[in-house]
């Protein structure tokens, strides 16, 4: 079984070529499935992914209006729900925010693991997580559709700089 990889949230790295590299794997899976990207899908797809956290839907709607994408609800909630929907985003339910899959194109049952102190989201691999419950679930009798599982903690660097 391989180490899993580190969360790069949570990783000095170089975050231009983080994001440009999601970008690319993005419309690639885009191209692939012939999915409309828009000119407001991808602008929402890239501020989502200018930060390592989950942004609310009306931050996105700010962003997206101060450059001329407009200025109603539906403009964010529209573009993230399509991001959401072909697995380009996620939703993180205790942030009421979305943050950029990191792992776009790969069938994946992610685990976030959220700082409580800077809101930093990282996804990692939940497989085992995921198996958990599916486990418990059968001894009941109930059949998991989507699973959502978010830990709350603290970062490195904000574990360091605990008093």
């Amino acid at each position: 079984m391989s180490r899993p990889r580190p969360a790069i949230a949570f990783a000095d790295h170089d975050h231009a070529h983080c994001a440009t590299d999601a970008l690319a794997r993005a419309e690639a899976i885009a191209a692939a499935k012939r999915l409309r990207l828009t000119p407001v899908r991808r602008r929402a797809l890239e501020i989502l992914l200018s930060e390592h956290r989950a942004l609310g839907a009306y931050e996105v709607l700010e962003r997206l209006a101060d450059e001329g994408y407009g200025n109603q609800p539906p403009v964010a909630y529209r573009a993230l729900d399509f991001l959401v929907r072909h697995g380009l985003a996620h939703r993180i339910r205790r942030l009421n925010g979305f943050a950029a899959c990191t792992r776009p194109g790969e069938a994946h049952s992610p685990a976030f693991f959220i700082c409580a102190r800077c809101d930093t989201v990282a996804e990692a691999p939940g497989r085992a997580i995921r198996a958990a419950v599916d486990e418990a679930a059968e001894a009941l009798g109930f059949a998991v559709e989507r699973t959502s599982i978010e830990a709350v903690g603290h970062c490195p660097a904000c574990r360091e700089a605990r008093p």
